[in-house]
């Protein structure tokens, strides 16, 4: 019997084994931070930088959620002689109970020597010197242990502004170092695959049970060294529903303008995880509570209590879609989301140039499309292949109400996001005389009769508002 036991737990094993390393990866059923509330692990406050050891039985991540790839790339920097750990964000997520999106390596290796360990890696960057090392599709990024810029020897290493912003940070140090370099607690802790415990230096594990976002160090320097970091408080309240700290939060108000400073190239891809991960409506609430939506749509902003346009309707909806697509596991490319974000900045510049000059209608566009869009780019640097695809999307929306011409409409490239743009206006409450139905109708094969007479002007005449922005975030069913 005992022969029969064992050898009924051994191939109980093997299917697990088996499970783990070919099977798909179940969903998470619990967050690891609910199964190890329960737990008797202390999870007080301790001084910053003292080591705290969450045991693999506390913090149950089930192995099976680990990325295989990310995996590999730990065991080869270990096999190597270096450290090397699960870090930040995929660690949280897991934590979390989320699946994560990326996962990141930390190591005692510089970049230099990181490199030559993979086939297929590549050495990037300046500002901040990191590795990536590439399956497939799938890259992992690798970087070394971070230090304080002040233990610099050269500007090679580390170079600050007269702001205060980090302009070159690539001072290495060891794993404590790191963990405080980091910006936010719940971003500092490590998994180390050889007992699978997490490591963390900053208190960020009490703070993930808490649900409470706080930044590592004083606010006023650390925002200053990055003044991105704002932002991505924003974003990581909204992505996790979690309570930003109120010392955290304090200076944000304050020090919100460092953001316009920031690099119009680096801003586009930061605006793209901000509003293009699923949580974009929570994630607007965040920004518009601090003040820092204004540095990132300056023009949509400035219009969001407009009395004659629906422009805080519209950019509602917009995220709204955006958020269902997402989380449906669709695509939703950059170019919509700013033409829709941007449409009614837009409707104002053609409607002053009208009053201004005698341009004809389709002229207006293109000139009002150049201004609003050199406005936009010292905020953010559009790429060209997404703002020739805004350009397109406006232009459609001169021609959809020509629905004699349908056939033709119909052929241009960018048909369907045009019409998905008309039918975002209409859901924000701008009467388009039932454009967008027609449209609807003509694509499923049907010809219903042209639209009684062509849609009036963007111009609202009278104010037409669904609702008022709130100084507080609300919980939206999408977020």
């Amino acid at each position: 019997m005992e022969e029969i036991l064992l050898l009924l737990l051994g191939l109980g094993f093997i299917g697990a084994f088996y499970w783990t390393a070919r099977g798909p990866k179940p969903a998470l059923a619990e967050s690891a931070t609910e199964a190890a509330a329960k737990s008797q692990l202390s999870v007080e406050v301790l001084p910053l930088g003292e080591r705290r050891v969450i045991p693999e039985a506390v913090h149950q991540i089930p192995r099976h959620a680990l990325d295989d790839n990310a995996m590999r790339v730990v065991y080869r920097i270990l096999d190597a002689g270096f450290e090397g750990y699960l870090v930040g964000g995929c660690v949280r997520d897991l934590l979390a109970g989320k699946n994560p999106k990326d996962f990141d390596v930390a190591t005692s290796a510089t970049p230099e020597q990181t490199e030559p360990l993979f086939n297929r890696a590549r050495l990037i960057g300046r500002r901040f010197k990191i590795v990536h090392v590439r399956f497939g599709r799938e890259v992992i990024e690798v970087a070394t242990f971070r230090a304080g810029h002040d233990t610099a020897d050269s500007t090679d290493q580390s170079r600050q502004a007269a702001s205060g912003m980090l302009l070159r940070d690539n001072v290495y140090g060891n794993i404590e170092d790191d963990a405080l370099r980091r910006d936010f607690s719940i971003n500092a802790l490590y998994y180390s695959v050889s007992d699978h415990s997490i490591i963390d230096f900053a208190n960020g594990y009490p703070d993930l049970l808490a649900k409470r976002i706080r930044i590592i160090g004083d606010p006023n320097e650390r925002y200053r060294e990055d003044p991105v970091r704002m932002l991505r408080a924003a974003r990581f309240a909204a992505k996790l529903g979690f309570e930003i700290e109120e010392r955290t939060a304090a200076p944000i108000h304050s020090l919100a303008p460092l953001i316009g400073k920031v690099a119009p190239a680096r801003m586009f891809d930061e605006v793209l995880k901000l509003l293009q991960t699923g949580h974009g409506v929570a994630t607007l609430r965040q920004l518009v509570r601090f003040d820092m939506f204004q540095y990132l749509l300056p023009g949509t902003n400035r219009m969001l209590d407009s009395e004659l346009y629906p422009v805080e309707t519209l950019v509602d909806c917009a995220l709204r879609n955006t958020d269902r697509r997402l989380n449906q596991g669709k695509n939703v490319n950059p170019a919509f989301l700013f033409a829709a974000m941007l449409w009614y900045p837009l409707v104002e510049r053609m409607t002053k140039l009208e009053k201004r000059s005698d341009l004809p209608p389709l002229q207006r566009l293109h000139e009002a499309a150049n201004q609003v869009l050199a406005e936009q780019i010292k905020a953010t640097a559009i790429p060209r292949r997404f703002s020739t695809m805004i350009r397109e999307i406006w232009e459609l929306q001169h021609r959809l109400p020509r629905t004699d011409r349908a056939e033709q409409i119909m052929e241009n490239p960018r048909f369907r996001a045009g019409y998905d743009l008309l039918i975002l206006r209409e859901e924000a409450g701008d009467d388009q005389n039932g454009l967008g139905a027609w449209w609807t109708e003509y694509q499923r094969g049907n010809k219903p009769p042209a639209p009684r007479h062509e849609p009036r002007d963007e111009k609202r005449k009278r104010p037409r508002r669904r609702r008022r922005r709130s100084s507080t975030p609300r919980q939206d069913d999408n977020s």
